[in-house]
């Protein structure tokens, strides 16, 4: 089994071989991903896929605790990364408060932060206090009531030095890592060129240092909505509704249980 990568790892995985981050919100699935994935970002993209709400805003730290606490038993040796939800980093003080309580309750191995020069003062202020931070820069879930949805970034030369700003004042404020959401996946190459930390894309192209994707997109299982940067690997839902309506099937036939399954 490889060893869990550390923050200074992770840092020094620049421009090498790209990092594979995927969401994991259990330890069933985190269990499976353990061997395989770089690192585990307990989103708070779970409050679509697991609690059906349009958007993450209503996350709460106590769901994000919770989870992280099971993505890490699932996934020992694999370095967990948990979301800050909405309206938990407003200030220095508050940001680390609620860090904290991540930190001692659930095992993570650093926090997300969503924003760039705005929130570079709350960065900072985490990692003075033994705090490890992955920034999110680009298109911001937590932001999309505030923006009126889902809207790429680096559209125009203004917003592209806009978002190398943001990721150069991320990384000065001590984040070993960011996220690059939604922007141009030429923008996103210069972003990543632009630091001297990894830079993981999700819908930003392959000229980043690796790419994260939520794992109930990339299997298949979330029907609602699949945004274009998405890669299905495997039709899981048809594959799961399938095996359900197999079981159905057998239990309305009585042939199961069959004799192998019976004490």
């Amino acid at each position: 089994m490889a060893k869990k990568l550390s923050v200074g790892a992770i840092r020094n995985a620049k421009g090498g071989t790209p990092l594979m981050m995927i969401t994991a919100y259990d330890a069933l699935f985190a269990r499976l991903f353990d061997p395989i994935a770089d690192i585990l970002l307990v989103g708070d993209s779970l409050n679509m896929s697991f609690a059906g709400k349009p958007d993450t805003l209503s996350a709460t730290l106590e769901q994000m605790i919770y989870h992280t606490q099971a993505v890490c038993s699932g996934a020992p040796g694999t370095f967990v990364i948990c979301d800050m939800p909405f309206g938990t980093y407003t200030t220095a003080e508050k940001a680390l408060e609620n860090a904290i309580a991540v930190y001692q309750q659930s095992g993570a191995d650093a926090v997300k932060i969503e924003g760039g020069r705005d929130k570079a003062g709350i960065i900072a202020h985490l990692t003075a206090n033994g705090i490890a931070v992955c920034g999110h820069i680009g298109l911001l879930p937590q932001a999309v009531r505030g923006e009126g949805g889902y809207k790429v970034k680096g559209k125009d030369e203004a917003n592209a030095l806009s978002l190398i700003e943001d990721a150069k004042a991320v990384e000065a404020a001590g984040a070993f890592c960011m996220v690059v959401e939604g922007v141009k996946a030429e923008v996103a190459t210069r972003i990543a060129e632009a630091v001297s930390v990894p830079v993981i894309g999700i819908g930003a192209g392959s000229g980043v240092d690796g790419q994260v994707l939520v794992f109930s997109d990339m299997l298949g299982l979330y029907e609602p909505f699949v945004p274009k940067f998405v890669k299905q690997y495997m039709q899981g839902a048809d594959a799961v509704k399938a095996a359900v309506t197999q079981y159905k099937e057998e239990v309305a036939a009585r042939t199961f249980p069959a004799e192998e399954h019976t004490y």
